[in-house]
């Protein structure tokens, strides 16, 4: 068997469908990812730094967020692969610094999925009064399924339910104007940490403990890029897509992080696991509060179920390119990367068994600053060693851009070890036992040596099926 038959094959077991999104899905996926983090988590961080502590802490989240999301937008206009991040960072530092980039992205994104889901147990327990591993296990089922239906109908299915979640938070942001209060923002007293004032009770350690929580405002929007295969013109519509979805994150975490504490009170809001539903309370909105608090699950839903589809095709860019075991690549007859939807999804169904949102959660963010940082990098080095690379998009404010997102990710991964070491430390073993694998095997066993090596086989295996399928539909018309 010939070499071109053996990639042919291999890309025939192994293909996602394309054009099944434009710009506009993908903007929706985008605001998916995060849309959760705008009914709980970020609100712990005023429990951390008081409300004007947390919100320089968001600040500095939304400027990195910005400035990673710049750098992508770039990056994915000049390599739209379904690796993302990853594809980035080994068009530049090869194959190791692809596949340390790819692992962070991993562990985040399948610790984030469960971390919602047990966020979603105890939605539906107050809903209905059920909560434990058979609510988990069925979410996780559910949407999987949805998932192996195939790319476009799941994020249909998506932006519905996105689109609901984006109501509920322009709802209460109208309701509780009427009632905003200011003074309500500063009613946390003042400790007697370095800095400490009315402003930031509790100082300037404060700020840096509020980073994770600033980041959940905005967690995983970076996820965009993993749709470009899938795409119907992913040089303009990646972009076009993360940049609008970003923009849009930037308004809701402004109507949330003001309005909810301004009419809550900023210390019931720094402690509340529904903080819109109990601002709305707060003000008299009940009837809304119960609608909101319905629709804060299709929120966590949302975010549950893209992000789901991130890993999946992240999973099965890593497989293909066989930094993963090769069978986590193998498609359907959907075009929907099976083994690669189902087995990250067991292992966070597994992790979802501890109960521990927070802990979950904060592993996440670990392994996302990891990944800002090396994906800022590899934007930088892009910039420095291709030059002339084609870009339909180039990131404004160049390197100095990138660069920024760069220091800000790697302050911002400090701010995890201050809020909880423990699971900093969790995040670095386990990070650790990834490279390892890495290094002592999945190394020794690429499909390509070279990024521009692996994307010619893959060209031209693809031109090959292309070219068997019209032969195929010109007998079929002769016969």
């Amino acid at each position: 068997m010939s070499e071109n038959t053996v990639n042919k094959d291999y890309l025939a077991k192994r293909q996602l469908k394309k054009g099944s999104a434009g710009w506009l899905l993908l903007t929706g996926l985008g605001i998916s990812y995060v849309i959760s983090g705008d009914f709980a988590g970020w609100n712990f961080g005023i429990a951390e730094a008081g409300w004007g502590g947390f919100a320089i802490a968001a600040c500095l989240m939304a400027v990195m967020y910005f400035a990673l999301v710049l750098s992508l937008a770039e990056m994915s206009s000049a390599i739209p692969a379904a690796g993302g991040g990853y594809s980035f960072a080994r068009q530049v530092m090869g194959p190791t610094g692809g596949y340390l980039t790819g692992l962070a992205i991993l562990i985040e994104y399948v610790l984030a999925p469960a971390a919602i889901v047990i966020f979603i147990g105890s939605a539906v327990e107050e809903l209905i009064g059920i909560n434990g591993p058979w609510v988990y296990a069925a979410f996780y089922t559910a949407f999987i399924a949805m998932h192996l239906v195939g790319a476009g109908e799941a994020l249909k299915v998506m932006m519905v339910i996105t689109g609901l979640a984006i109501f509920a938070i322009i709802a209460t942001a109208v309701a509780l104007l009427a009632d905003f209060d200011a003074s309500l923002l500063f009613d946390i007293a003042v400790t007697d940490a370095a800095g400490a004032s009315t402003f930031m009770p509790m100082g300037w350690y404060g700020i840096w403990a509020a980073l994770p929580f600033a980041m959940w405002l905005f967690l995983a929007v970076e996820g965009v890029p993993l749709a470009a295969e899938e795409a119907k013109n992913p040089e303009k519509d990646v972009p076009k897509g993360i940049v609008a979805a970003m923009l849009f994150l930037l308004v809701t975490a402004v109507l949330v992080v003001v309005l909810v504490a301004g009419t809550g009170g900023a210390a019931a809001m720094g402690a509340s696991a529904v903080p819109l539903v109990d601002a709305l309370n707060a003000t008299g909105n009940n009837n809304l509060a119960i609608i909101v608090n319905v629709l804060g699950l299709a929120g966590l839903v949302a975010s549950f179920f893209s992000i789901i589809y991130g890993y999946s095709r992240l999973v099965f860019a890593l497989s293909r390119g066989g930094y993963l075991p090769k069978f986590l690549s193998l498609t359907s007859d959907r075009k929907a990367p099976t083994w690669a939807l189902i087995v990250p999804g067991v292992l966070g169904f597994v992790a979802s068994l501890s109960g521990e949102g927070d802990l979950m959660l904060a592993m996440a963010v670990v392994g996302a600053t990891i990944s800002y940082a090396l994906m800022a990098f590899s934007h930088i080095l892009l910039r420095i060693k291709e030059p002339n690379m084609p870009r339909p998009y180039k990131t404004p404010g160049g390197i100095v851009t990138s660069s920024t997102a760069l220091i800000l990710s790697l302050v911002a991964l400090t701010g995890v070890y201050a809020f909880d070491p423990r699971a900093f430390g969790f995040t670095i073993v386990l990070y650790a036992l990834g490279a390892c694998y890495f290094f002592f095997y999945s190394k020794h066993h690429l499909v390509a040596k070279t990024a521009e090596e692996e994307f010619a086989l893959l060209a031209v295996a693809e031109l090959d099926l292309l070219q068997d399928d019209e032969e195929k539909m010109e007998a079929q018309v002769k016969a």
